[in-house]
């Protein structure tokens, strides 16, 4: 499982002229906030006590989904590049994206429709998730592993089918419905330096 590493500084440079940066310090930030004592106890891949968050729970019913595999919090990438802060949980059933600042439901992706994981061959904080009939969603967590496992162990267990995991330090991923970015991986000293270029192809 080595392959799935994740540790040293990450520096995001796009293609925009902002200057974006994900590293462990602000992603761990994101993940230890409310580390103490809000590990689920029903569930040791719940990191951000999903039973006392009213809204959580409520988004989960609402769909008629009880079991939950994962939840953290995790960095977004938008399609114009901008990083935003949401929770992510997973469950036997689906992918579910949530703004923490409004309570709402940003999107919800089946498991099925999932076609594969894509991540570099280096110490990253960053993975891809591939959707073919919607658009992909490109995030960072210093959880990388543990997400990437819990998205292909509960697709194996529920539908006896094997997810893709790609690894590349070149990938494309549709960052909208229409445009496609490039997610280029380069080991420097101390650490690894992430490029975010647009396609000028698009997909079609």
């Amino acid at each position: 499982m080595s392959r799935y590493r994740t540790n040293p500084a990450v520096h995001v440079e796009p293609d925009e002229a902002e200057d974006l940066r994900c590293d462990d310090e602000e992603t761990a930030a994101e993940n230890n906030e409310e580390e103490g004592g809000s590990r689920g106890v029903d569930c040791p891949g719940d990191h951000v006590g999903v039973p006392s968050r009213h809204y959580l729970k409520k988004i989960l019913e609402k769909q008629g989904d009880t079991n939950l595999v994962f939840a953290d919090k995790v960095l977004k990438f938008t399609g114009s590049g901008k990083m935003k802060r949401r929770i992510l949980l997973i469950t036997d059933f689906a992918i579910y994206i949530v703004d923490p600042e409004t309570d709402v439901l940003k999107r919800r992706i089946a498991l099925a429709a999932v076609e594969k994981l894509c991540l570099s061959k280096l110490s990253d904080n960053f993975f891809a998730i591939i959707i073919p009939t919607e658009y992909d969603i490109l995030m960072a967590s210093t959880r990388k592993t543990e997400i990437v496992m819990s998205i292909v162990d509960t697709t194996r267990t529920v539908s006896n089918y094997e997810l893709d995991v790609f690894h590349s330090n070149r990938f494309e991923y549709n960052a909208t419905a229409e445009l496609v970015k490039q997610v280029k991986f380069e080991e420097v000293e101390g650490g690894v330096k992430t490029r975010i270029v647009q396609n000028t192809r698009r997909k079609e």
